[in-house]
């Protein structure tokens, strides 16, 4: 598995003052830098490092976000008068529950 499927981010940290390297694949790691493009580049080489590590020990590798299966359904629990009002609202807008939850995550 190539680890340039895994998803990185680089984000400015205040706590460190410099840009810090992410994998959400790999939460435990980061790498700091003084530019954002040093930042990406360690941690890249620093998820490639853990993965060499991870296969020498024959553990599993994570799977890349970009290449799970998704089925499009989740179950979110919410307090009951707050259902109420969510059914009375799409029932007010003419659409569904579903379509209404989904349009208010989406936006």
């Amino acid at each position: 598995m190539s680890v340039n499927h895994y998803t990185y981010r680089v984000t400015w940290s205040p706590e460190d003052g410099e840009h810090v390297g992410l994998c959400v694949e790999f939460p435990s790691l980061s790498w700091l830098a003084t530019a954002p493009e040093e930042a990406l580049s360690g941690i890249r080489q620093m998820v490639a490092e853990a993965a060499v590590d991870m296969q020498a020990r024959g553990e599993p590798m994570p799977k890349p976000l970009a290449e799970k299966h998704y089925s499009g359904e989740f179950r979110v629990r919410i307090p009951p008068e707050v259902h109420r009002a969510l059914a009375m609202q799409a029932a007010e807008q003419g659409i569904s529950l579903n379509r209404l939850a989904s349009a208010k995550l989406a936006g």
